[in-house]
């Protein structure tokens, strides 16, 4: 099957365009026929050399999207009328070339959902689980309306995230940047310095900073070799299954930074689940998409244990309890959710109420790392800046 652009009038002799996959241009001109078209023109679509230079689609050019689309299908506009309108005006201009070829798709017979599912890099297993919910329940407006409300609020805690790793980011690099200078030029002015002062000896601080220096001069590029081999055996070792356990893990129990961690996978899974359960997804399938988009593998496992046991006839809250990884009033309020058959409302009200929690984890977390960020850089560069001071401080002390 190839790609094929036509140009044709309809009844009305008005002109019209657009993409069609097809065998051959002869058989793309007969559909086309079909359908009731003349004047038909088709031609093979060139082939395209697709740089991945940006090629992406952000949160902001998504939830416009869904916003957009919401809207004009309310207003009773045909979906692959929204798809044309909405692809031919998209400002990104990837994300509008998308549009376009899931517009075609759908024309040629395939549901919007499985279009979408073309484009996973765009719209994740949610999203389209969500439009099919829509599609079938014949909500699709409503569908849209709520995956906007929650790419908002999913953009929001990625925003707070974020923001609070900046500082802490500055810092070490700035730390670096100055450690580095001091090895490569400062220390080494300081040690010549010092041999012109004679063969004292110098203070065994000054010796070490030196040994360093001079370490750092002789074999740089081995220093340089082994921090390149430790990120890529990082990057290779979170790319295994236990690696990525293991680091999950890792980061939902470390001091500072695991509540923080743990508050964001609780707001992450009880958004979506509330989103899809109101959406009206059976619970069994909204538990296998929430555990796919959970973002944290002891999560995930968790949530596929929950839906393990559900499909066995039981409650969800004893095996999330089990898991030992929700706070224990999540899971009451989960269980009350279950008694009282308003599941969907419940998670949507522990997820506003944990969207809260991370804003004051994430302020707690910034205003212990900034005095500890400090006691490392101060420890680190007022260490070294001491170190080569000191023998001076000596010599000072033995002039009358």
């Amino acid at each position: 099957m190839a790609d094929f652009l036509y140009e044709a009038k309809d009844k009305s002799g008005r002109n019209i365009s657009g993409q069609m996959k097809g065998a051959s241009a002869q058989e793309v001109e007969a559909r086309l026929q079909k359908d009731g078209l003349g004047s038909i023109k088709v031609r093979k679509k060139p082939i395209e050399i697709n740089l991945p230079i940006g090629q992406s689609v952000n949160a902001k050019d998504l939830k416009t999207f869904t916003q957009q689309f919401s809207t004009m299908i309310d207003a009773g506009l045909p979906l692959v009328q929204c798809l044309d309108i909405l692809g031919s005006q998209c400002d990104n201009k990837y994300f509008g070339k998308c549009l376009l070829e899931i517009k075609s798709t759908v024309e040629g017979g395939s549901t919007f959902s499985d279009a979408l599912a073309k484009f996973p890099k765009i719209f994740d297993t949610l999203f389209v689980n969500l439009i099919a919910a829509g599609e079938l329940g014949g909500i699709l407006d409503t569908i849209m309306k709520r995956l906007s409300e929650y790419i908002e609020k999913k953009e929001k805690l990625q925003r707070r995230v974020k923001g609070a790793m900046v500082y802490p980011s500055v810092v070490l690099v700035i730390t670096f940047v100055i450690v580095f200078i001091l090895l490569k030029w400062v220390v080494p002015t300081f040690e010549k310095m010092f041999g012109d002062f004679g063969n004292a000896a110098l203070p065994a601080p000054t010796q070490v900073v030196i040994g360093i220096s001079n370490s750092f001069q002789n074999w740089w590029y081995v220093i340089l070799g082994v921090i390149i081999g430790f990120i890529f055996a990082y990057k290779t070792f979170v790319r295994t299954t236990f690696g990525r356990h293991f680091m999950d893990r890792l980061f939902l129990y470390i001091p500072i930074v695991g509540p923080v961690v743990q508050k964001i996978a609780v707001a992450r899974f009880t958004r979506t689940l509330g989103t899809l359960l109101s959406s009206g997804v059976p619970i069994i399938d909204a538990l296998n998409t929430v555990a796919k988009a959970a973002g944290n593998m002891v999560v995930e496992k968790a949530v596929m244990f929950a839906r393990d046991r559900i499909s066995e006839g039981r409650n969800m809250s004893e095996p999330l309890q089990a898991a030992k990884i929700f706070p224990g009033m999540v899971v009451q309020m989960i269980a009350v959710g279950e008694q009282t058959g308003a599941l969907d409302v419940m998670c949507n009200k522990i997820a506003d109420f944990y969207d809260e929690e991370v804003d004051v984890a994430v302020a707690a977390m910034t205003s212990m790392l900034e005095p500890l960020m400090m006691v490392v850089i101060g420890g680190v560069v007022g260490g070294m800046v001491i170190a080569m001071y000191l023998p001076i401080f000596e010599l000072a002390g033995t002039v009358e």
